[in-house]
């Protein structure tokens, strides 16, 4: 069985210093538009542009009203999980932006960015997506030790990319739909894609969907997942396509449901298992080719293609 990668303050480092020296791959130097089910998505853009290194001016610039395009320069402490109001960027300048302790929370929020940050220690969720947010793109961040999730999508939420991260020995990735009671806000919503992500040595949830329709888990990198690859439950709806799966002992569950939530449907194409058992899959989903365009790379491509371009310091 695979061990989680517990990050210690010296690896931490080093992935830092890794991120400040790595070259931006093509592709990830090429993505400043949003893609997937975030498209359209544009942030800031037709704001002003600020720079904040402390708490007080990001806490700040997040709770402006209007377009606003802030830049995080340097390792700034939180507590929580504090709002973002919508039509915001929020991008690291360089490869040494650091959001630690907490993390940004998204309440009928929408149109925002969140890019080249690494969130370290959050005393819950780095990133939560809830209460009927809509259009946010998480694009080339790296997540360390949060308590809970790195990123949440919940209550409601709608038309969300997660694309190009790197989850670093997570245990709680990514968890689409709260609870197995929430049909009456999530079925119809909770449309996210998931593309070029690195689940590095991560456990669990990447991510574990209720409910929502479709989920389109496509030419990400599953690296020793100790727990499992993804899970489909509640009747949710989830294509995994053209990823590569190395370590996973289990790289899917869908029709027999995973812990207490009943089967979901689970389409699987065109991905690479090595060293992984047998991806659990059953009934069909909606294709996510009817929302919008996009071009498959070659899974065997991706773990080189994922570990050079993901994760913060890659853009």
């Amino acid at each position: 069985m695979t061990k989680i990668r517990w990050i210690t303050a010296a690896a931490l480092a080093t992935l830092l210093s890794a991120a400040a020296t790595a070259p931006a791959h093509a592709s990830a130097l090429a993505a400043g538009v949003a893609d997937g089910f975030a498209t359209g998505t544009t942030g800031g853009v037709g704001g002003a542009t600020v720079t904040v290194d402390t708490t007080d001016e990001l806490l700040e610039a997040i709770d402006t009203v209007g377009p606003l395009i802030i830049q995080v320069s340097g390792a700034i402490a939180i507590t929580s999980k504090q709002g973002v109001r919508p039509n915001k960027t929020i991008v690291g300048l360089g490869s040494t932006a650091v959001i630690s302790g907490g993390g940004f929370d998204f309440y009928r929020s929408s149109n925002v960015i969140v890019r080249n940050l690494t969130f370290v220690d959050a005393e819950d969720d780095a990133v939560n997506v809830g209460q009927e947010s809509h259009h946010i793109w998480i694009d080339h961040n790296t997540f360390v030790r949060p308590v809970d999730g790195s990123v949440d999508i919940v209550r409601g939420a709608d038309f969300v990319t997660v694309s190009w991260n790197h989850f670093a020995g997570t245990d709680k990735s990514m968890l689409i739909g709260h609870s197995d009671g929430a049909a009456s806000t999530d079925v119809g919503h909770l449309r996210v894609s998931i593309h070029h992500n690195w689940f590095d040595g991560s456990r669990q949830r990447h991510p574990r969907v209720r409910f929502g329709e479709p989920v389109h888990v496509y030419n990400n990198y599953f690296d020793g997942n100790e727990l499992y690859g993804v899970a489909s439950t509640m009747n949710g709806g989830v294509l995994v396509e053209g990823n590569y799966f190395a370590g996973v002992a289990y790289p899917c569950f869908s029709t027999s449901g995973y812990a207490d939530s009943a089967p979901g449907r689970l389409v699987q194409r065109n991905n690479v298992f090595t060293a992984s058992g047998t991806c659990e899959a059953g009934g069909t989903v909606a294709e996510p080719s009817a929302y919008y365009s996009y071009t498959l790379d070659p899974p065997a491509s991706v773990p080189a293609l994922v570990q050079a371009g993901a994760g913060a310091g890659q853009i």
